[in-house]
C-alpha cells in the first residue's frame, strides 16, 4: 500500500513522496507520480535519508555531560534540568540565546521561535545562506517573487548564473532537459567545476565573485547600442543616477574584471538581445561573496533592462520564501522587552564579546552551527564559555558534542508537518509514516512539556492549532482535513511575476543598483579562492560518519598556478589565515584556475570542516555570510610535520 507524504529537507523541490513497506518492514520511497511538479521522481538525498533513520550512530535517549562524559538520563530528568536553568536565568532573558536553523523545514519549525519569543530570549539575525540575494531582490523589485518555475519551458534562452543543475534541484534539471528538447538554448556562467556540462550549450568560466561586472558590461553594451526600450526606462525610478554610474565604467574595463574575453561578453549580449524570451536563473552561491547582494542586483538589472522580466518565458529567478503562503503571525509574539540580536555569520565573536549580560544558556535546534558557521574553532570556543548548552539533534555532530545536554529529536517520516517550497507554490502535508525509536521527541513535544514546567508557564499551541493558524492564509483555500486527505495543494499565486513591469515598491517602479564595488584582490600569501559547494547525496552537514572520507577532497583546475609547486607524493594541506587542514587533491577540467572547490558539510571531529578556515565576513546586504570571499593556499607539510 502506497502512502503519500512529503520531504521536509532543506531543498527547493519539496517533493511529494510515495512510501511503501518492503517485506522486511523497511520503507521504500519514490516521488509521487500524481504530483504535478514531483512527477514520480526524487533526489539522491531523499533515498540516502533512509539510512539516517536506523543508523547505529543515532541518539535515541537524552544525554547529559557529567565530568566530561556522556550519561543517559530520562526525559523527566532532562526537561527538569532545562526548566531549572531557564528559571535561573529568566530574570535576564537576554542571557538565554536561541539558535535555530533549517535542519528540517515546515510550519512546526516555527514553534521553537514562538517559545523563545515568549521567553524574551536573545535571538540570531542574518543568515548562513541566501539573505544577501533575498535583500537584493526586495530592493530591486519591492518583493521576493518569481515567475512560476515551470514557465522556464516557455523560454527561448535560459541563462544559468551558477546554479549546479546536477546537485541543487533534480526537478529544475528535468525542466532544463525538457526545454532543450524543445529547442531552448542554455548558456551557463560560473567559475566551473560543477555538473552543468550536460545541461548547457555554452559554458563561460568567469573569475569567482565577479558576476556583477559581467552583468554590468552587458548592460553597458545595451546602453551604448541603444537596446533598452523607452517603456522599460519609464518603469525605473532611478534611471538617471544609474546611467551616471555606468558611464564611469567602460564595458571593456568591466569585462577585464571578470576575466572574460570580448567574444564571451558578446555571447552574453547576444543571449539577452537576440531572442524575445530569455529566462535568468541564479544559483545560491553568487550571493556568498562580500558583494553578493550587488552580484544579484546587477543580474536582475540586466534581466529588466533587456526586457526579460514581467512576461511569459522571461523571468529572473533567485528564490522565494518557503513560508510565504502561510500565516506566520501567530509565531511572532510581542513582548515588553526589546530582544537582543546576535549576528549569525559572526556568532562565535558575538557570544565571546557580549558581557552585559553574558550568554549563560544556549538552545540550539535544527542547526549544526559549530560546523556550519565560519570560524568554527572560535564558535566552539564560544560554546565552551557558556555555562549551560542544550542541543536538539539526532546525531553527535560537532555542535551536539559541545552541549551539556542533548535532546534526541524525531526525523522526517517520523512526525507530521506542513511544508512549503522556496521554488514552487505547492504546499504539502508530510504524513507520519514510520514509528520513531523509543525515546525521541519532536520540537513541539519537547517545548510543550518544558513550557508546563516553567513558572509562569509558557503555553505552546498544539499541532492542529499550529496547522490551522498557518493555513488560514489568503493564498490557501483548503481545510486541514482536506489537506491531510489530499496531501498537497497549490497556493493562489500569479504565474507571471511583475506582469507588465508593475513592481511592488510603493510607486510601482523598479530600483536599479547605485554602486559597483571592486572585488577584493587575493593576498600574496593566499592566491586562491575557496568555494565550499554543495554535495549531491547530503544536505549540508547531514552526513553519516561512515560516509565521511578523510582527509577531505578538494578540486583544482589542471591549470591552477600552484600545482607545479606541490609535491603530490607528500601530504597536501589547505591553508588560510586561520589555520590549515590536510586534504586529498584532485583536478577537474573547466574550473577557474584561481578556484579551489571543497564539498562542504563534513565534520571537524573526523578531520573535515572547511568553515574552520573561513573568516567571519558578512555580505553587503542582508547580513549574509561571505563564505566564498575566503582566500587560501595549497601547500605541502613543512619539515616539522614530517
Amino acid at each position: 500500500m502506497q502512502r503519500v507524504t512529503a520531504c521536509t529537507l532543506e531543498c527547493p523541490d519539496v517533493c511529494s513522496l510515495w512510501v511503501r513497506r518492503k517485506p522486511d518492514g523497511t520503507p521504500a520511497i519514490r516521488g509521487n507520480p500524481e504530483h504535478p511538479f514531483t512527477r514520480g521522481f526524487t533526489c539522491a538525498k531523499v533515498h540516502k535519508f533512509l539510512e539516517r533513520l536506523r543508523s547505529p550512530e543515532r541518539i535515541t535517549q537524552p544525554r547529559v555531560r557529567k565530568t566530561n562524559r556522556w550519561q543517559t538520563i530520562s526525559w523527566d530528568e532532562a526537561l527538569n534540568l532545562c526548566a531549572e536553568n531557564i528559571q535561573r536565568f529568566r530574570c535576564e532573558p537576554a542571557s538565554i540565546l536561541h539558535i535555530h536553523g533549517d535542519g528540517a523545514k515546515g510550519v512546526l519549525q516555527l514553534v521553537p521561535q514562538y517559545f523563545f519569543a515568549a521567553l524574551g530570549s536573545s535571538r540570531v539575525i542574518g543568515s548562513l545562506c541566501d539573505n544577501a540575494g533575498i535583500e537584493a531582490c526586495i530592493q530591486d523589485f519591492g518583493s521576493l517573487e518569481t515567475n512560476d518555475i515551470e514557465d522556464i519551458l516557455n523560454a527561448q534562452v535560459i541563462v544559468n548564473w551558477g546554479k549546479d543543475l546536477a546537485r541543487s534541484s533534480v526537478h529544475v534539471a528535468a525542466l532544463i532537459r525538457q526545454a532543450r528538447k524543445k529547442g531552448t538554448r542554455v548558456l551557463t556562467i560560473s567559475p566551473g567545476g560543477d555538473g552543468n556540462g550536460p545541461f548547457s550549450d555554452v559554458m563561460l568560466t568567469l573569475r569567482p565573485g565577479t558576476d556583477r561586472f559581467l552583468a554590468a558590461a552587458v548592460i553597458r553594451l545595451l546602453m551604448e547600442r541603444d537596446r533598452i526600450d523607452p517603456p522599460v526606462v519609464e518603469r525605473i525610478s532611478n534611471w538617471s543616477a544609474f546611467n551616471r554610474l555606468m558611464e564611469a565604467h567602460p564595458w571593456q574595463q568591466l569585462a577585464d574584471r571578470c576575466g572574460l574575453s570580448n567574444e564571451n561578453i558578446e555571447q552574453v549580449f547576444s543571449a539577452y538581445t537576440r531572442f524575445d524570451r530569455v529566462t535568468t536563473l541564479m544559483g545560491w552561491g553568487l550571493q556568498r561573496h562580500t558583494m553578493g547582494g550587488e552580484n544579484v542586483r546587477f543580474i536582475n538589472a540586466l534581466a529588466v533592462l533587456s526586457g526579460n522580466v514581467g512576461r511569459m518565458g522571461a523571468g529572473s529567478y533567485f528564490n522565494i520564501s518557503s513560508m510565504r503562503n502561510f500565516n506566520t503571525s501567530w509565531a511572532s509574539i510581542r513582548t515588553h522587552r526589546v530582544r537582543r540580536d546576535f549576528l549569525l555569520p559572526a556568532i562565535g565573536k558575538e557570544i565571546l564579546r557580549t558581557i552585559n549580560p553574558p550568554v549563560r544558556m544556549l538552545w540550539v535546534n535544527g542547526s549544526n552551527v559549530v560546523n556550519q558557521a565560519p570560524e568554527s574553532r572560535l564558535v566552539a570556543q564560544a560554546f565552551q564559555r557558556v555555562p549551560f548548552k542544550v542541543v536538539v539533534d539526532a546525531f553527535p555532530t560537532d555542535t551536539a558534542e559541545r552541549a551539556d545536554l542533548i535532546l534526541p529529536c524525531k526525523l522526517m517520516l517520523e512526525r507530521e508537518e506542513i511544508i512549503g517550497s522556496f521554488l514552487h507554490d505547492y504546499v504539502h502535508y508530510a504524513r507520519k509514516i514510520v514509528e520513531p525509536p523509543d525515546g525521541v521527541r519532536s520540537d513541539i513535544e519537547i517545548l510543550t512539556e518544558l513550557g508546563k514546567r516553567l513558572d509562569p508557564a509558557i503555553h505552546v499551541p498544539d499541532t492542529d492549532t499550529c496547522f490551522r493558524m498557518a493555513i488560514d492564509s489568503p493564498f490557501l483555500d483548503i481545510s486541514l482535513d482536506t489537506l491531510r486527505q489530499e496531501g498537497f495543494t497549490r497556493a493562489k499565486r500569479p504565474r507571471i511575476a511583475y506582469h507588465d513591469l508593475q513592481f511592488d515598491h510603493p510607486d510601482g517602479r523598479y530600483r536599479l543598483p547605485q554602486s559597483l564595488h571592486p572585488e577584493p584582490q587575493a593576498p600574496q600569501d593566499f592566491p586562491l579562492r575557496l568555494l565550499t559547494l554543495i554535495r549531491k547525496n547530503a544536505t549540508h552537514s547531514q552526513i553519516l560518519p561512515e560516509n565521511q572520507k578523510m582527509p577531505p577532497c578538494v578540486w583544482v583546475s589542471p591549470d591552477n598556478p600552484v600545482l607545479p609547486t606541490l609535491r603530490l607524493d607528500l601530504p597536501v594541506f589547505l591553508a588560510s589565515s586561520l589555520g590549515r587542514m590536510q586534504v586529498r587533491l584532485k583536478t577537474i577540467a573547466g574550473l577557474h584556475p584561481q578556484a579551489v572547490i571543497y564539498r562542504r558539510g563534513d565534520w571537524m571531529k573526523y578531520g573535515g570542516g572547511a568553515n574552520q578556515l573561513i573568516t567571519a565576513q558578512t555580505t553587503d546586504l542582508g547580513n549574509g555570510t561571505a563564505y566564498y570571499s575566503q582566500f587560501v593556499r595549497l601547500e605541502n607539510a613543512c619539515k616539522d610535520d614530517l
